[in-house]
């Protein structure tokens, strides 16, 4: 007998949807309509996988489609909303298009936040807030996840200093030098945080307040110099092969 197909099938499209879902009819409009009526030619009883950052992973059934919307039925939920680490990315705001990877693979390497720092060095002053949530987010529909990180309002180094939690250890990549990262990260469990700084690093001034703080551990990310979103995504990688989230 011929093999019954996979329901819903591996290739229903995912949508982030900023609302809790529950069971029930769900109105779709705007560029979410365009892209499944337009460009994904969605007929009634097909699936659609919808999450919501909340609640998890759903299933939603079209049940009809207009020009400008369509009606799903959502049926049952797939997944709980995954657990996400208890890791902060802070990062100072680089050039367009950089930054933008950065938040891209902030969500898809599980960070819980992602906070912009600005620094004296940074060559970005202004960030799209909602550009950076929109890479974010095609990153989770397209990698499966059930949780984006929380982006934070961006703030100015010596504020985000002065208003360090005091149980959040607080890793900083350190050009000058500092302690092997995967033995930083070895040493330390609980909240955790990643500082990378902008394309000219910290200046003296700067890392001397970072040093100060109580909880900053000065890290080494090997013998290569990193430009600054390799070493966002190579901080983040190395902290969570080391506390075992892969």
């Amino acid at each position: 007998m011929p093999a019954t197909p996979a329901w819903p099938p591996q290739s229903a499209p995912r949508l982030f949807i900023d609302a809790e879902l529950a069971p029930g009819p769900l109105r779709v409009e705007g560029p979410q309509a365009h892209y499944l009526v337009s460009v994904m030619r969605m007929k009634p009883g097909e699936a659609v996988k919808l999450f919501d950052d909340r609640t998890g992973e759903w299933l939603g059934v079209v049940q009809s489609a207009g020009k400008r919307d369509l009606i799903l039925e959502i049926t049952e939920r797939l997944r709980e909303r995954e657990p996400v680490p208890d890791l902060w990315l802070c990062a100072a705001p680089i050039k367009k298009g950089r930054i933008d990877w950065v938040a891209e693979k902030a969500c898809e390497l599980g960070v819980a936040r992602l906070l912009p720092v600005f620094t004296r060095r940074a060559v970005v002053d202004k960030l799209n807030l909602d550009r950076l949530r929109s890479h974010m987010i095609e990153a989770a529909e397209q990698c499966g996840r059930t949780a984006l990180p929380e982006l934070a309002e961006p703030v100015k180094l010596p504020a985000m200093l002065r208003d360090w939690p005091a149980d959040r250890a607080l890793f900083f990549a350190d050009e000058t030098g500092g302690i092997p990262a995967a033995q930083a990260f070895a040493a330390h469990k609980g909240p955790a945080a990643i500082l990378i700084g902008p394309e000219g690093g910290f200046d003296p001034e700067e890392r001397d307040a970072i040093r100060a703080c109580p909880q900053a551990v000065g890290i080494a990310l090997g013998p290569r110099i990193l430009r600054a979103e390799t070493a966002a995504a190579a901080a983040v990688s190395l902290w969570m092969g080391t506390a075992g989230d892969w």
